[in-house]
């Protein structure tokens, strides 16, 4: 097997040193530079390069600079997606996200992680395991989701949390590691939060 084909089966593969590997992500950040550089004004630009970054976009998709990523073909986003400024998406793994989601300001989506033994760490082995974020999920600012996470449907994440166990639909999940506190309720849709 190819490190790419390690990397797609979730295998520990080599992320460091493979060549092919090291290319594609070369040629991604260099997207990635060249779309944080455009004038805010440049929305066209902005709209045709993100589509161009990431592997399959709906038509609205807006996300604020800085933002970065590892390959980002592997990066899956669904219609009326916005992030706010200082995204990041490691996304060897691949990363999925529903319609209608809003990602708060300094989120990371981290499908790659290391052994815990230094000697194969140390040899640039990792693995990488896909994330799944759902529909109409808002993601506070600092939240930080770990490989192989899945978040529902419906879905609130209090800002600063870490997310390293799926968060199932229809809830409100906050902490360090973060966790459900509650599901939404009939009253959250009538409150008037001005007040």
């Amino acid at each position: 097997m190819t490190e790419k084909e390690k990397m797609n089966a979730q295998k520990l593969y080599d992320a460091n040193y493979d060549k092919e590997l090291e290319n594609e992500r070369l040629e991604c950040k260099a997207l990635c530079q060249e779309y944080n550089k455009l004038p805010v004004k440049e929305l066209e630009k902005r709209s045709e390069l993100i589509k161009k970054i990431l592997g399959k976009t709906g038509e609205q998709v807006h996300i604020e600079p800085d933002f970065w990523c590892d390959y980002g073909y592997k990066i899956s986003v669904g219609e009326n997606f916005y992030a706010n400024h200082g995204l990041i998406i490691l996304d060897g793994g691949g990363v999925t996200f529903g319609d209608d989601v809003f990602i708060a300001p300094s989120c990371g989506f981290h499908t790659a992680g290391h052994p815990i033994d230094f000697e194969r760490r140390n040899q640039g082995l990792e693995y990488a395991y896909p994330i799944k974020v759902g529909s109409n999920v808002w993601i506070g600012a600092g939240v930080q989701v770990m490989p192989g996470v899945t978040i529902g449907d419906n879905v609130v994440i209090g800002g600063g949390s870490v997310v390293v166990k799926d968060i199932p639909s229809n809830s409100v999940a906050v902490g360090n590691p973060c966790r459900v506190i509650r599901e939404i309720t009939k009253e959250d849709r009538e409150k008037c939060w001005d007040r």
